[in-house]
């Protein structure tokens, strides 16, 4: 996939931005890094609508949930580090516990964040995230995907955290006929043998490694879930009780995220064996995406190994 398009997804959520500011009456909030988040592509075009908030993320979450209250649509946007991470009371008491109308863009995410290191690899925020009633979680995997989620997202009334990366990434759906709908999760390829379950940029790896797998006479059903929550339980159950195994992709820790989400939906509806492609409960460091990814094991090889590991367990 070198000749594809690559589009990081931070990009995507400044770019959804400026388009939807044309349609909808958003206020855009940033912590002092609006060319890293891609937010000033939104200032540029609407101004008046924009504030720079500083290097003060709790006070940033405060000031998007006042303006909330006031009948406003606002996105509060940071690194997901701060936005999660020290702004997490905030997002908690004065977002999620009123249910109001902010949208949390939280760009940088996961190792990919790369040479950052540790401090600004956050593996923990859609677990954090996920514990918060009312919170919705989209964790897109491309370009395409990310500018509909911000629609959908902008339609939803209620906190929503969205989550972007900082890396390119391959296009991976059609504009003209990809349908986002929170809650949905989709299935790229059908299979027979193993499910494999994938989130954000691992949806590309997880798609390479249904091939690697078929050249071993494995059929893998490749299913995306941009939403983490609510997570697409019915689906996930469906093709668990089909192929018999299943196997979790994130760029995140396995504790709390995506592959927590669908043991919880597995254990109650549809036990079969499975395993977590993630980060296992250690932090990140410093490192180009491609050295940290082999590092922490969350390339197409590794999946392979995994669904073969809980195919095994049938």
């Amino acid at each position: 996939m070198a000749d594809v398009k690559k589009i990081a997804t931070r990009q995507s959520y400044g770019d959804a931005l400026a388009a939807l500011g044309d349609e909808f009456p958003i206020i855009v909030l940033d912590a002092d890094l609006s060319k890293s988040t891609k937010t000033e592509v939104f200032k540029k075009k609407f101004p008046d609508r924009f504030i720079n908030m500083g290097i003060a993320e709790a006070n940033m979450m405060s000031t998007a949930a006042g303006l909330a209250s006031c009948g406003k649509t606002v996105f509060a946007s940071s690194f997901a580090m701060f936005a999660a991470g020290r702004a997490f009371e905030q997002v908690r008491n004065s977002i999620c516990y009123p249910n109001l109308n902010v949208k949390i863009g939280a760009t940088h995410a996961g190792i990919s964040v790369g040479e950052d290191g540790a401090t600004h690899q956050c593996l923990e925020d859609m677990g954090i995230m996920r514990t918060l009633p009312n919170m919705v979680i989209i964790n897109p995997a491309d370009d395409v995907e990310a500018k509909a989620a911000m629609r959908a997202a902008c339609e939803h009334n209620g906190p929503v955290y969205l989550r972007f990366g900082r890396l390119g990434v391959p296009v991976i759906f059609d504009e003209a006929t990809y349908k986002f709908e929170i809650g949905k999760g989709v299935v790229l390829s059908e299979g027979t043998d193993v499910t494999i379950v994938a989130t954000g940029l691992m949806v590309e790896m997880a798609l390479k490694a249904k091939e690697l797998l078929a050249n071993q006479g494995i059929s893998a059903e490749i299913i995306n879930i941009a939403t983490i929550k609510p997570i697409d339980a019915e689906l996930i159950s469906k093709s668990a009780t089909k192929t018999g195994a299943v196997v979790t992709c994130e760029e995140h820790n396995i504790i709390g995220g995506l592959g927590s989400a669908v043991a919880e939906v597995l254990v109650e509806n549809a036990p079969v064996p499975m395993d977590r492609i993630g980060t296992r409960d250690v932090f990140g460091k410093s490192g180009t995406p491609a050295e940290l990814f082999k590092d922490y094991g969350l390339t197409p090889e590794a999946i392979v190994e995994s669904a073969k590991k809980v195919i095994a367990k049938k």
